[in-house]
């Protein structure tokens, strides 16, 4: 570590964890990094998976946010931590919380403590899914269709219609609710002191991906489209906000009481926040109409095109803003609902007798139940991965849709579910295993399907996240499947990193996030290249999955199974 160089940190909140990342602003080196599990999240309170409820508490986050950076400074020497000069920040979105006039979550005051309505609504809650329909059918109908920018179809994840469900269904959140803000916009109040609602500077990313947010549109919709929507919205718009920010701009400096905390001078500078996928693109050096794949319980796939002609509307993705991405560059967001967890659902599956089983056991002491157990918890997923890596393609005809989460991209529908046909007596757990791989990949390819068909080309893909570094078996099918090359980035933290680049614009380290981009962003360790001959059967089974699809989706709508 050089006495001369400044430093920068990265802060990732994702789904059940945040982790900070010490990096090396001059260099682009990651010093040193620290994680840190959320202990309600991870004790499942406040959830309902079976009703789709997925909310987290504020002081997970705030917890998280002081242990990791007291963690990672904790491991550098004091001249190290003196030159620590920014902070980014990313999280999950859509990730909305009611909070009141001083920007302060309900859940965090007394009242509203153990309320889940009161807590941050997490990405993948779906309990909103009739909502998003009737913003959708009056979208439709509106003069002005607010839906334009977000592919046409608003989603049950996001913004509006999750405050639209709360505040139908808890009177006492809505009264007390003076405005609703992202968990990206919180943390960057948060850190430097915040305590006006009115003073919050408002992520470009969470808002106009999620919130219908736009500059032709002079900001969000009016204040009668939401009243018409439900006369319990009016108003709601006059208390949110009209200017956004890109995360190169700094949201102000730490406040005393939490450089205090932190151990960090009063003058470091906070960006703006955003979204942790597009954060992700940056830190694995996106190039633009190079498509990133962000790979873990889902897919987020970003796109940055640059502005140089008459914007083209893409119909069924998850939204196109100016700057979500990169400042003036056009960011594109689609996705998958779930990805690895459609692995780790059919893993849990198997595991139910191990733990049933195992744990009943009277032969065999509770030390060695627990370390049998964990032993072959661990080897579920690679020895499946290996064993279905040796079926054919196809495997023995079994065909599954990757819709246990809903679908996100192309089109999105939260009604839907997965579907897993052609098994018979001789389907094996390899078998069917396969078959859930093949789908998350055939439905990759209908996001690169979706963007080629609205002429938006694609030159290359770039991957990152925890399947695209652990699992060569899914990444060579996805190469196999998309017919294209994919790199894989060879930071394991690129969302950190990501955040640590628009931390150091923001400080002033570099004159744009894309000239900090080119020092501090992550080069790449692997790649993966199709093989001629799978390309052609993947290509015939990718049909008989569209059909599927088609077919499974009318089902689906007509009986209303959601």
């Amino acid at each position: 570590m050089s006495e001369n160089n400044r430093y920068v940190i990265g802060i990732d909140f994702g789904s059940d964890s945040v982790r900070s990342l010490l990096v090396d602003a001059d260099t682009g080196k990651e010093v040193d990094s620290a994680v840190h599990y959320y202990t309600r999240w991870a004790g499942g309170f406040y959830c309902d998976p079976s009703a789709n409820q997925f909310r987290q508490h504020p002081l997970d986050y705030i917890e998280g946010l002081e242990n990791t950076i007291l963690e990672v400074i904790g491991k550098v020497p004091q001249n190290v931590v003196d030159k620590i000069v920014g902070i980014g920040v990313d999280t999950t979105g859509s990730t909305p919380i009611a909070v009141n006039q001083s920007g302060t979550p309900l859940s965090l005051l007394p009242e509203f403590k153990e309320n889940p309505n009161a807590m941050f609504v997490l990405w993948k809650d779906h309990t909103a899914i009739a909502e998003a329909d009737e913003i959708n059918r009056l979208c439709d109908t509106w003069a002005i269709d607010y839906s334009k920018y977000s592919g046409g179809i608003y989603s049950s994840e996001w913004f509006w219609s999750k405050i639209l469900h709360i505040s139908r269904n808890d009177n006492k959140v809505r009264e007390a609710a003076y405005s609703w803000i992202e968990h990206c916009d919180w943390i960057p109040f948060l850190l430097t002191g915040g305590n006006d609602i009115a003073e919050m500077k408002r992520s470009r990313c969470a808002a106009g991906h999620k919130a219908l947010w736009h500059e032709s549109f002079d900001g969000l919709p009016s204040n009668e489209f939401f009243k018409t929507l439900d006369p319990i919205l009016d108003g709601v718009r006059n208390r949110m906000f009209n200017e956004t920010y890109t995360s190169d701009v700094s949201a102000g400096t730490l406040s005393e009481e939490w450089a205090g905390r932190l151990g960090l001078s009063k003058d470091v500078v906070v960006s703006v926040g955003a979204f942790d996928a597009h954060m992700g693109a940056v830190g694995a050096n996106a190039e633009p109409f190079f498509l990133t794949k962000i790979m873990g319980t889902s897919t987020c796939d970003i796109l940055v095109a640059p502005l140089e002609k008459e914007e083209n509307l893409v119909e069924g993705i998850c939204g196109q803003v100016n700057g979500s991405v990169l400042p003036n560059m056009l960011g594109l967001e689609a996705g998958q609902s779930a990805f690895g967890d459609i692995y780790a659902w059919f893993e849990r599956i198997l595991s139910w007798p191990i733990y049933e089983l195992i744990g009943q056991s009277c032969l065999i002491d509770t030390k060695t139940k627990d370390m049998l157990i964990a032993e072959a918890l661990g080897k579920i997923i690679p020895e499946l991965s290996e064993a279905a890596s040796k079926e054919p393609i196809g495997a023995s005809g079994e065909l599954a849709l990757d819709w246990m989460n809903g679908r996100r991209t192309p089109d999105a529908n939260q009604n839907l579910k997965g579907v897993i046909a052609g098994i018979n007596l001789g389907t094996t757990s390899p078998k069917m295993f396969r078959a859930l791989v093949e789908a998350s990949c055939f439905g990759a390819k209908k996001i690169v399907d979706r963007f080629e068909n609205e002429n938006i080309s694609i030159k290359g893909i770039i991957a990152m996240g925890g399947v695209a570094k652990k699992s060569p078996f899914i990444m060579q099918m996805m190469a196999d499947v998309l017919n294209r090359p994919i790199k894989v980035a060879a930071s394991e933290q690129a969302c950190a990193l990501g955040a640590s680049i628009f931390g150091a614009t923001a400080a002033g380290l570099y004159k744009s996030a894309p000239e900090a981009m080119q020092v501090m962003g992550s080069t790449f360790d692997t790649s993966y290249h199709p093989n001629d001959k799978n390309v052609s059967l993947y290509a015939h089974i990718y049909s008989k999955y569209e059909e599927l699809a088609t077919t499974m989706e009318k089902h689906i709508m007509k009986n209303n199974y959601h």
